[in-house]
């Protein structure tokens, strides 16, 4: 019979991670934000957030950045609206970045698959025809299954 008050404790010690790794320096080099983000954000949380939404494409841009009018309920960006697959994928391609990797599919036995933003936005372009082909329209909801593969 296991002794329960032991294995509990091991148990907590596992949960209590305080490891840090380190990235490399090539890594951090070209990484995307640096250690200043941290800084900016709290001087300005809503200036911050608010600049970060601005480099997105937005249909209607918003004019207020967050709605606390009622708590609890926070809207963020609630008057302005965007097109989130266009976001993630077509205006990178109108950007001259079609050719760049959006999606890396590794497999369980080791193959791969690399699929670009322009293969990816042709992707999803089908499967949009597919469904207005099927009688699908604004507004409708969908779920489609999506197993773990590129597709």
């Amino acid at each position: 019979m296991p002794n329960t008050t032991s294995d509990h404790l091991q148990i907590d010690h596992l949960l209590n991670e305080d490891r840090r790794f380190a990235p490399s320096a090539e890594f951090v080099a070209q990484a995307n934000a640096g250690a200043g983000v941290y800084a900016d954000a709290a001087a300005d949380r809503l200036g911050f957030w608010a600049d970060r939404a601005r480099e997105l494409a937005w249909q209607t841009p918003f004019t207020q950045v967050l709605d606390w009018s009622n708590p609890p309920f926070a809207k963020w960006f609630a008057d302005g609206e965007l097109n989130v697959a266009f976001n993630c994928l077509d205006r990178h391609v109108e950007a001259g970045l079609g050719d760049r990797v959006a999606l890396l599919w590794e497999g369980e036995p080791g193959d791969s698959r690399r699929i670009t933003y322009a293969e990816l936005t042709d992707e999803v372009k089908r499967v949009a025809n597919v469904l207005e082909g099927l009688g699908v329209g604004h507004g409708d909801r969908v779920a489609i299954y999506l197993p773990m593969i590129p597709e």
